[in-house]
């Protein structure tokens, strides 16, 4: 008899992380294409922070709906029906009228609408990861698949910024969108062929991977006259001090998802290729800081305990970002500026896993649950983000509109202190 854990789970989450790949790549379109769009369909920059803010109200509105609904059905055919939606929508987008077949009221409708549907069936993917990984991953190993989770997205972003750049230039932005549509198909097929929504259901996982996983998990017995999970999660002191925090850390994040393309472009004023290689660049160091925060935070962890060791991951890397982003902003030397921009998202990334460990400690089997409830209002502060950002830049210049995301990320840093990941919300 084998005595050896097999690895299934890392098989498993490589296919999670292209999930996250292609989620970036198909939601960070329009991020990419504002000057090419907005000229095509006579939009000024208002009205596509109009457009911009379809999508993180779809994708707040949807998160906790999106969690439960993972932690309902399951992680396998929860993903795979997303998956379907995005390839679909990503063709919807290309369809929109451009001036000549309709009024500018009923082209921004149909953005706004079309960007709202792709903000909800994006909604649940990280709510997913998290139920994943609770259910495939041991105690005090949750940080580093979750951010090998976050690398697949900033490599989706990495890699959608040059290669999406280079083909609306070449092709247009309508043909473009619609060569990327076909991979979330392949992500439908790939998941649904090889993952389960548990160990022991998975043909190729043997007793000793399933006991490895099992290990230090205490027995849950749900009170059945307590109040549904749903809302006790909603109550729960950390779930919601963590949403706070994990908030200021996305505007910073939405700063540079929504408007660094077009603040390089138009206010620093490089030429669009150069701010493609300079924003893949960004995403690229994103990328190495998720993984790099998932595997310090689960050191800690092991070493510090669950409070400390999700604590300090946050803390240093929302304060060092947040004092780059001020840095780069002021400064008035274009290659110092961009060094501080990508270095600055490199420590926001860190943050990441730490972050979504700390909802997966806390949660348990609603972790799903929990993760809905942080990355919504994660992203309700994207809607205000595309909103307040633009309005900011016409009334005091962009200079200060950048700057600000410095301030709430020092916030998010304060607040994460009073964060205790070692508080599990089904033993309180």
């Amino acid at each position: 008899m084998n005595k050896h854990p097999t690895a299934v789970r890392w098989r498993v989450m490589a296919i999670l992380i292209f999930a996250s790949f292609v989620s970036y790549v198909l939601r960070g379109n329009l991020s990419i294409a504002p000057q090419t769009m907005m000229q095509d369909l006579g939009l000024s920059e208002v009205q596509w922070g109009w457009v911009m803010a379809a999508f993180p109200a779809g994708y707040a509105i949807f998160q906790f709906p999106g969690g439960l609904f993972a932690d309902r059905v399951g992680p396998r055919k929860a993903l795979t029906l997303i998956a379907i939606a995005w390839a679909v929508l990503t063709v919807v987008t290309a369809a929109v009228p451009g001036p000549a077949m309709a009024s500018p009221v009923v082209i921004i409708t149909s953005l706004i609408v079309i960007r709202f549907l792709v903000g909800a069936v994006h909604a649940p993917v990280f709510p997913i990861c998290n139920s994943f990984i609770q259910r495939w991953f041991p105690v005090g190993g949750w940080a580093f698949p979750t951010g090998l989770s976050s690398t697949g997205l900033t490599l989706g972003f990495a890699a959608t910024a040059p290669v999406l750049t280079w083909m609306i230039l070449e092709t247009g932005w309508r043909t473009a969108f619609l060569w990327l549509a076909p991979s979330a198909l392949v992500v439908a097929v790939l998941w649904w062929w090889y993952a389960r929504d548990r160990p022991s259901m998975h043909p190729a996982v043997n007793q000793a991977e399933v006991t490895l996983i099992k290990a230090g998990r205490p027995d849950v017995v749900e009170d059945e006259a307590a109040p549904p999970a749903w809302r006790r999660i909603l109550k729960n002191r950390d779930v919601l001090l963590v949403m706070l925090s994990y908030s200021c850390m996305n505007f910073v994040f939405y700063d540079v998802f929504s408007w660094f393309f077009y603040y390089l472009a138009n206010v620093r004023e490089f030429d669009q290729q150069t701010v493609g290689w300079v924003v893949s660049s960004q995403w690229i160091a994103g990328g190495v800081g998720a993984a790099l925060g998932g595997w310090v935070c689960d050191r800690l962890c092991r070493r510090l305990g669950l409070r400390w060791g999700c604590r300090w991951p946050v803390v240093v890397g929302m304060t060092v970002s947040g004092l780059l982003l001020i840095y780069g902003t002021l400064s008035t030397q274009p290659q110092l500026a961009v060094a501080a921009f990508v270095i600055c998202f490199f420590f926001n990334q860190m943050t990441e896993a730490p972050y979504w460990a700390t909802t997966i400690a806390v949660g348990g089997e609603h972790a799903g649950a929990a993760g809905g409830v942080m990355n919504t209002g994660a992203n309700i502060m994207g809607v205000i983000n595309a909103m307040l950002v633009p309005a900011t830049a016409q009334a005091l210049g962009w200079t200060f509109a950048m700057a600000m995301g410095g301030g709430f990320a020092l916030l998010g840093a304060a607040l994460m202190l009073l964060v205790r990941a070692d508080r599990r919300f089904d033993s309180v």
